[in-house]
């Protein structure tokens, strides 16, 4: 008999560690990227608790743990740049996690796992689907018309697979009132090797974070619930509306915008949750951001993104040919790992991006309290980091 086709959508995390386990499970793997080549930018990532076995299964932990940045942990910082509370690398209770990359080295790191294995399109995307409950019949950009026994969907929070699948969904974004800017600038030697995070008034907070390739990562966030001011906009115009915003913010501010004016990766994102009743539909399923982003401020969305991947190809590999059948057990089973991580503390992200100076002096000591006592639960109320339960289920692939 032939071999089981499953076309994946998107080149990032995701899709190329589920094409690595469907592929040894004995499936042909076709993974679809609109991109032209493989996007090597973006900002660090970080993977916690289930994500780290799920790595450890792929091979891969050694390759990985030479990429990290390296960061030495998180420092909040005031106007003078003192820092008013530390905290430092400490296993899942930190905002730093033991294992923090780039995301251009990971997505690499996972397209050389898969590139031997699985067949890649690059520059192309599907643009139409036709579910008949034997296959599934796809309609690419190019005008190449192909047949899969199943679809996956790893393309993001704005999903292109997703929006095929579920015509019927108004709108899966739940926002949480903030926009972040992302873009590297210049390292200077005060940067360090501790990440620094900046709070000024209005709902506003810089963020930098020295990464491993010798430069400074740098985000710029305001709660805002303006979206047309800041999503609906060309990148000229998103800089010249930060620069507008961050003009007076204070600390490293100056630096930082002019340092993005010459970013060439610079791009912006609504901060937002994916949440949809299901993810899947026949033949059709999605795994990542696709099908539940937790948002970049959870510090869980790549490890959602791993287990996720890991999971359904898991249960597709254990379900005789009876997809359906399969990915509604994935979807059971990884439902818990995503309610835990878009669990998010009341009022966040807002708690952490006071309106006002007295805000941010109390955002500082209850920080300052916490880094001296290091409770950690206490931690996790302030960050909304989970610590997660790290077990994930064990599959023969």
């Amino acid at each position: 008999m032939s071999k089981p086709n499953v076309l994946i959508s998107g080149a990032g995390i995701a899709g190329p560690v589920c094409a690595r386990f469907l592929s040894r499970a004995g499936f042909n793997t076709t993974i679809i990227e609109r991109a032209p080549e493989l996007r090597k930018a973006g900002q660090q990532i970080d993977l916690r608790g289930p994500g780290l076995l799920v790595i450890k299964r792929l091979g891969v932990e050694e390759i990985i743990h030479a990429k990290t940045t390296k960061e030495a942990g998180l420092e909040f910082v005031d106007s003078n740049g003192k820092s008013r509370a530390s905290f430092p690398v400490d296993g899942d209770s930190s905002f730093t996690a033991e294992i923090e990359i780039l995301r251009g080295e990971l997505a690499q790191i996972f397209y050389d796992m898969t590139k031997n294995e699985t067949e890649y399109i690059f520059g192309d995307h599907v643009t139409a689907m036709q579910d008949d409950g034997h296959k599934v019949n796809v309609t690419l950009a190019s005008g190449t018309k192909r047949e899969f026994d199943l679809v996956i969907g790893a393309d993001g929070m704005g999903s292109k697979i997703r929006r095929l699948a579920f015509p019927e969904l108004e709108n899966p974004l739940k926002s949480l009132g903030q926009y972040t800017a992302f873009f590297t600038i210049p390292y200077k030697e005060s940067d360090g090797t501790f990440a620094k995070w900046y709070n000024a008034p209005g709902g506003r907070s810089i963020i930098l974070r020295p990464d491993s390739a010798g430069c400074t990562r740098a985000y710029l966030s305001v709660m805002s619930n303006a979206h047309a001011e800041y999503q609906d906009k060309d990148i000229s115009a998103q800089k010249a509306k930060l620069r507008e915003v961050f003009s007076d913010a204070g600390w490293e501010s100056l630096r930082v915008l002019d340092g993005m004016d010459g970013a060439d990766d610079f791009y912006m994102q609504q901060i937002a949750q994916v949440k949809i009743p299901n993810w899947h539909k026949g033949r059709v399923g999605l795994i990542g951001d696709a099908g539940y982003c937790p948002s970049p401020i959870s510090g869980m969305g790549t490890t959602l993104a791993v287990v996720g991947a890991y999971i359904l190809a898991g249960e597709i590999a254990a379900c005789n040919g009876n997809y359906e059948a399969g990915l509604a057990a994935y979807e059971k089973k990884m439902k818990p790992y995503v309610d835990k991580a878009q669990s998010l503390p009341p009022g966040a992200p807002g708690i952490l991006n006071p309106q006002s100076k007295w805000g941010i002096s109390v955002l500082h000591n209850l920080a300052g309290f916490v880094s001296w006592t290091r409770l950690p639960t206490l931690f996790s109320a302030l960050s909304g980091i989970k610590t997660e339960d790290s077990s994930i289920p064990a599959y023969d692939i």
